[in-house]
């Protein structure tokens, strides 16, 4: 099968000389056909500078990109097979609910009657049946949301570029369309290629995930391997709480010279067979788990402890010995 999207040796340099930056540095990536791929990293880590260039919105200094097999490197946005959903909506405030739908079918010509017909089983699709006359001000921010998911929609693009959509939205909300989202992913079959500096965000929704740093792809892998088995130091701490030693720190307690330990993968207990024993300097209640920050020997250590009914964490001060499975710890290369 033809991958949806492939990137080579894609580079995108912004001004020149000294003052040269590069944005996106010889990155290489397939995604395939039908998958939910996010693009992962901090903000100016080029991922947003990527997605551009895949949309046609900025060419590429060097490489290449091929959509569904084709060139397209040098196509303007409205000559490729995708379509892009940004966190402002970007919605008309003049028209209706349906006719912002419809937009894109209008620009080709389509028949009012048909488009019309089309903008209300995509208003249907993303849940908003009934609103088609309404204005977008009149809307909540998550109906603006499915609208402008609609939209990019109803061109039935083999790509859809999500540019931060949920960024706008609060916790409540976003938590409910990252699972109407994959769900909708997955009933339509069209490939999504998500850009997010949200690491939870990433890891609930993706089939793979790109984390981006500094212009280059540290790590591409599906959720369990970025998160377990993550390729480099940066991706390790990026990508959820991380215990990350170094040095003397590192030999004594993993018996490598660099390594990565997942605080919910510590837990207290006896004496007797600890990895490590140490102060209980801070406690953070999150609701669903406690984190313990010890002092184990000069290494300060994360333990996320999950709730437990009528059990209370220790206090700040008191003794813990931390105990871990051997196989918790993934290496670090120096």
């Amino acid at each position: 099968m033809t991958a949806a999207v492939q990137l080579e040796d894609v580079e995108c340099v912004f001004g020149s000389g000294d003052t040269a930056v590069r944005a996106v540095d010889r990155v290489n990536l397939t995604i395939e056909a039908g998958e939910f791929f996010t693009l992962l990293g901090p903000s100016g880590s080029g991922k947003t500078s990527c997605l551009r260039m895949i949309g046609g919105f900025t060419l590429p200094s060097a490489g290449r990109i091929r959509i569904g097999g084709a060139d397209v490197t040098s196509r303007p946005p409205y000559l490729r097979p995708v379509n892009t959903v940004f966190q402002d909506y970007a919605l008309f405030p003049h028209m209706s609910i349906r006719d912002n739908v419809a937009y894109p079918l209008m620009v080709r010509g389509v028949a009012k009657a048909a488009r019309a017909q089309k903008a209300d089983e995509l208003l249907a699709l993303v849940q908003l049946p009934g609103v088609g006359e309404r204005r977008p001000a009149q809307l909540s921010g998550g109906q603006r949301q499915r609208v402008a998911l609609a939209r990019a929609l109803v061109g039935q693009p083999q790509v859809l570029l999500l540019d931060e959509p949920l960024g706008a939205l609060d916790l409540k909300l976003r938590e409910q369309m990252q699972s109407e989202l994959k769900a909708l992913q997955r009933r339509l079959g069209i490939t999504f290629l998500f850009i997010t500096h949200d690491q939870h965000e990433a890891l609930s929704m993706s089939d793979r995930i790109g984390v981006f740093n500094a212009g280059r792809l540290e790590q591409v892998g599906t959720p369990a391997q970025v998160y377990d088995t993550p390729a480099t130091r940066f991706v390790a701490q990026f990508v959820g709480a991380a215990n990350v030693l170094e040095g003397q720190a590192a030999q004594r307690l993993t018996g490598h010279a660099g390594a990565m330990l997942r605080p919910e993968r510590i837990r207290l207990g006896d004496a007797a067979g600890a990895r490590a024993s140490g102060t209980v300097c801070e406690v953070q209640y999150f609701g669903a788990f406690t984190r313990l920050r010890v002092d184990a020997g000069g290494a300060l250590l994360q333990a996320d402890l999950a709730a437990e009914a009528g059990s209370a964490p220790p206090e700040p001060g008191r003794p813990v010995h931390l105990h871990w499975d051997e196989r918790a710890v993934h290496p670090l290369r120096p």
